[in-house]
C-alpha cells in the first residue's frame, strides 16, 4: 500500500508513468515503491512541486526543519542521502536542477557544495550519464570499483561484505531483492548511514558510529579521493571532493569524546 506522500506525487504528476518519466527512471521502479525513497525526495519534489514534508514526513517537517532528530544528525543524513543518490546512478535533469540550488559557506564542506552546484549548472544530462558510465560501469568495468571488499582485499564479494551483512542483520536490514549491487557498494553504505542518522532505520544508539568505523572508515575516504583524481571525472570530481571532505568530518566527529 502506497503512503500518502507518494500518492500525492503520483496525482500531481498525472500518473505513475509520468512521474517516472519526470524523474528519469523506469515505470516499474516507481510502481514498486510504497513510499518515496530518501534519495529520490529532492527529485520528486522538483518534478511535482509536492513538498518534501508531504513526501517524507518522517524525514522532514512542515516548517522546513526535520523531525525531532538532532539537527547535526539531520544534516549528516542529508549529506549521506545526497552522496548515495549521486553514486547509485547518474543524476537526471531534475536532480541536476536541484543541485544547482545547493548553498555553501567558507568552510571546506560549504565550498564543496558550491563547487558541486556550479558543476551541475554546467553539465548536460547526456554528458553526466556518459561520465557515470565510464567511471562506474564501462565496457567490461569502469575506472573505479566502489566496493568495500575491493578496496580492502582487491577482490569483490570477499570477507568484508560477509561481515557487513552479519552486522546489518543484527539491525534487521537486508538488501532489496531488486537491487543487484552488494551491500558494500558506496551508494548503499551511504543510504544505510543516512537512514541510521535520521532515525529512519531504527537501531540502538551508537549503531551509526559502529557501522561507520567498521565498514566505511577503513576505505571509503580513499574511494572518494580516487574519484577526485579519476581520469574520467569532471562533474564527479566535485562529488569526490564532497565525499572526501564529509568523511573527514565524520572521522573527526566520531573521535571526539562524548
Amino acid at each position: 500500500m502506497r503512503d500518502f506522500g507518494l500518492e500525492e506525487a503520483i496525482k500531481a504528476a498525472g500518473g505513475i508513468t509520468e512521474l517516472a518519466r519526470r524523474i528519469g527512471i523506469s515505470q516499474p521502479s516507481v510502481s514498486n515503491w510504497d513510499r518515496v525513497p530518501a534519495e529520490r525526495v529532492l527529485a520528486v519534489e522538483s518534478a511535482t512541486n509536492v513538498g518534501r514534508a508531504v513526501l517524507r514526513p518522517d524525514l522532514f517537517s512542515d516548517n522546513g526543519a526535520d523531525t525531532d532528530v538532532d539537527e547535526i544528525d539531520v544534516a549528516r543524513a542529508h549529506e549521506y542521502a545526497l552522496l548515495s543518490a549521486l553514486l547509485s546512478r547518474a543524476p537526471d535533469a531534475a536532480l541536476l536542477k536541484t543541485l544547482t540550488r545547493l548553498k555553501g559557506d567558507a568552510t571546506p564542506l560549504g565550498m564543496a557544495h558550491i563547487e558541486l552546484a556550479e558543476a551541475a549548472s554546467r553539465i548536460s544530462v547526456q554528458a553526466v550519464e556518459r561520465e557515470y558510465f565510464n567511471l562506474f560501469i564501462g565496457l567490461g568495468r569502469g575506472e573505479l570499483l566502489p566496493y568495500g571488499s575491493y578496496y580492502l582485499t582487491g577482490f569483490l564479494h570477499e570477507r568484508p561484505l560477509a561481515r557487513l551483512r552479519e552486522d546489518l542483520l543484527k539491525i534487521d536490514l537486508e538488501r532489496n531483492e531488486g537491487n543487484a549491487e552488494p551491500e558494500d557498494h558506496a551508494a548503499i553504505l551511504c543510504e544505510i548511514m543516512s537512514g541510521l542518522a535520521s532515525g529512519r532505520f531504527p537501531a540502538p544508539a551508537g549503531t551509526d558510529q559502529a557501522i561507520f568505523e567498521k565498514h566505511l572508515a577503513p576505505w571509503i575516504g580513499r574511494f572518494f579521493a580516487d574519484l577526485e583524481n579519476a581520469q574520467e571525472a569532471n562533474f564527479y570530481r566535485r562529488v569526490g571532493t564532497l565525499g572526501r571532505v564529509f568523511i573527514e568530518i565524520e572521522i573527526e566527529s566520531f573521535a571526539l569524546p562524548v
